[in-house]
């Protein structure tokens, strides 16, 4: 009964008084009525995970948010507040540098060229309206842009210890991390607007979408057990050091790097796939940039097709990496007995593409058209964007049967939805062409997809007691003017969007409350009594210890 009158309650609250029930600063609901009603009213957590954009880049001029107009006025001249961006030595940058190699992907129209890009004011600028006169060329949300920089060591080197005036200094694309789009006639902008939008949202961790799916899962790094020394030889950073030995986060210039952000993009001794040994204090190798699972569907092709090789990746690649053990949100799912999965758009399709013979070329996994950009005849499926495909207990010999109870397809989402068999946590990570990935996909077509989505959703005979968390794995290395908090040497990192959509969301409200990636899995230990992860402990008093507060954990986005 008192989850009826609560349903009933947050169906039928007016929009105008939900608006003003935003909550501020950091934390949630901490009461145990709190989570007795959380455990009450929410039965289903789906989880939907898009692609590399930050948060002013979509949502700057959202009503009510954290947004530009913190920056700019309303002619769209930067105020005091703005700080602009820097050249590599700290110096200060007239105008912006040229977007190297162009504005727009290749076979893209209308196109805009590196000289055509050169100029801008340093500031932020309308991806839709800066080249009319340079190039003649008004862009939208169909189009695709070129992709940028997202790393681990580069992310922190552009944050500057909170600044955020480095974006285009350690960028390899010049101007193009200052681009924003005006995505107010969008579909999840709107949806956004019917419930909540959260703006104080943080990627979990530094750097690119390899490393924060491993985060949305576990709170971790994967390990690369002697990768020093590994056959395979994995490309380990280079990083700086302090007078006293430690490590910075700034990796080694190469000498050949062009001094200033004006004269190209940055070059380094080795950006690499994995820390340099002890960087995180454990005397273990971690990997911090993308590798690819040991498992199909991978990046990496089998090394045969005889017996059950065709299921494995070659595990003599330098991008393979082991297969993972840590504990993840779904051993501790599994030990309570709730249920959950994973759906993939393409899931089906990318296993029968990477189970092919090496020799073949692939047709779905990193296939996109002639020019790489993904299209619905060329999907792009992102081998690297599948967490739980890297871990042991998925191996599809031995694990056969986990890995197809766990590990399905976006159609099996969309049929287990209409029957309201879904399970209590469910987790949906589009294929290429609908993730807005720049350099590959547009904005508009992953809008339309995810907002399809949580029309079948809505729809399902579980809605009632459903709660949707849209949010995205990391910038795309995007510009955004709110400096992360000071936390742990894994993150976070940049703020990215994040939309609450529940019949029981605040609706018409932004939450100011502090959130990252693991967030989630915040919520989800809590609504289903879970332990907690070491890494959600490692970061909340690695926050307290640098003077803030813990992460939130996506109650105060609700009405319970």
């Amino acid at each position: 009964m008192i989850g009826n009158i609560r349903t009933l309650r947050a169906l039928t609250a007016p929009a105008v008084l939900l608006a003003t029930l935003g909550a501020s600063g950091c934390g949630d609901h901490s009461t145990p009525d709190t989570t007795a009603a959380l455990q009450s009213d929410i039965q289903n957590i789906v989880v939907i995970y898009a692609e590399n954009r930050s948060f002013d880049s979509l949502f700057g001029h959202f009503p009510g948010a954290n947004g530009l107009s913190a920056v700019m006025d309303s002619s769209g001249k930067p105020t005091s507040a703005y700080i602009a961006q820097v050249d590599r030595d700290g110096s200060a940058l007239s105008t912006l540098p040229p977007v190297w190699g162009g504005v727009t992907a290749g076979g893209i129209t209308p196109a805009v060229t590196q000289a055509q890009s050169a100029g801008l004011a340093n500031q932020p600028y309308s991806v839709e309206t800066a080249f009319q006169t340079s190039a003649n060329a008004t862009l939208d949300l169909n189009t695709v842009t070129r992709d940028m920089y997202h790393r681990f060591f580069e992310n922190q080197m552009q944050i500057d210890g909170g600044k955020n005036d480095k974006f285009v200094a350690w960028a390899d694309s010049g101007a193009m991390v200052m681009g924003q789009f005006d995505t107010s006639n969008s579909a999840l902008f709107k949806l956004a607007q019917q419930y909540t939008l959260a703006d104080n949202f943080f990627q979990g961790a530094f750097g690119g979408s390899f490393l924060n799916h491993q985060y949305l899962i576990c709170a971790c790094a994967p390990e690369y057990p002697n990768a020093d020394t590994a056959t395979a030889a994995p490309s380990i950073t280079v990083v700086d050091k302090d007078s006293s030995g430690n490590y910075t986060h700034n990796l080694t210039v190469s000498p050949s790097s062009p001094a200033s952000a004006m004269d190209g993009k940055p070059a380094f001794v080795s950006s690499g796939n994995i820390a340099p040994a002890n960087y995180f204090g454990d005397n273990k190798f971690y990997a911090i940039n993308t590798m690819q699972p040991a498992y199909q569907p991978s990046g990496n092709a089998p090394v045969d097709t005889n017996g059950n090789d065709a299921l494995y990746a070659n595990p003599a690649k330098s991008t393979t990496l082991p297969p993972q053990t840590a504990t993840n949100i779904g051993d501790l799912l599994n030990t309570k007995g709730v249920s959950w999965k994973w759906y993939a758009g393409s899931w089906s399709a990318a296993t029968s593409d990477g189970t092919q013979a090496p020799t073949t070329t692939r047709s779905v996994i990193y296939a996109g058209n002639s020019y790489g950009v993904a299209t619905t005849a060329n999907v792009d499926f992102q081998a690297h964007h599948h967490p739980f495909n890297y871990y042991a207990e998925f191996d599809p010999v031995s694990h056969a049967t986990d890995r197809a109870n766990h590990l399905k397809d976006y159609n099996d989402l969309v049929a287990d939805a209409a029957a309201g068999t879904l399970p209590a946590v469910a987790f949906y990570k589009p294929e290429g062409v609908y993730n807005q990935h720049p350099g590959y996909a547009n904005v508009t077509n992953a809008d339309q997809k995810i907002a399809d989505l949580v029309s079948k959703l809505q729809a399902s005979p579980q809605w009632k007691h459903m709660m949707i968390v849209i949010t995205y794995d990391e910038n795309g290395g995007q510009w955004d003017h709110v400096a992360p908090p000071a936390a742990d040497k894994m993150g976070p990192g940049t703020r990215i969007p994040a939309i609450i959509v529940s019949p029981y969301a605040k609706k018409g409200t932004v939450d100011h409350t502090q959130y990252d990636t693991a967030s989630v899995l915040r919520l989800i230990t809590r609504r289903f009594g879970l332990p907690t992860l070491p890494g959600l402990t490692t970061r909340d008093e690695a926050l307290k210890a640098n003077g803030g507060q813990p992460m939130g954990d996506l109650t105060n986005a609700l009405n319970l």
